[in-house]
């Protein structure tokens, strides 16, 4: 199996992020992976990925930047989230849930009542 059918989910993943300028190839056993995310969470999804495959470390050699640091990204809301579950994964403490609501006080005026298919800025960590 060659390494662009290994990490094939990891491309997937590239395109529904929309990464930009990208350039992968395959040279002496490694993948050379180059590419522009717009947000630091799409970079941290993108390496999250990567990481879940066994080996990753020999296989992989990856640039990917990122085109804003002003916030750290957009999240749209699932079923079942809460700002306080959106920050524990995000921002890594449940308690930063205020964060996101002040973020989002243009679209938000309760923060408790966020609804499903709404899109959250993720501020800065």
């Amino acid at each position: 199996m060659s390494l662009m059918d290994k990490y094939k989910d990891l491309f997937s993943l590239a395109n529904e992020i929309g990464l930009k300028n990208p350039d992968v190839k395959e040279e002496s056993g490694k993948l050379k992976i180059k590419g522009e995310t717009e947000y630091e969470l799409d970079k941290d999804r993108l390496w999250n990925s990567i990481k879940t495959h066994a080996g990753w470390e020999n296989e992989i050699n990856a640039d990917i930047r990122t085109a804003r640091s002003d916030v750290y990204g957009v999240y749209k809301v699932a079923p079942g989230d809460t700002l306080s579950k959106i920050a524990k994964t995000y921002l890594g403490d449940s308690k930063r849930y205020m964060e996101i609501f002040n973020a989002n006080t243009n679209t938000l005026s309760n923060p408790d009542m966020i609804k499903v298919g709404q899109t959250l800025t993720i501020p800065s960590k």
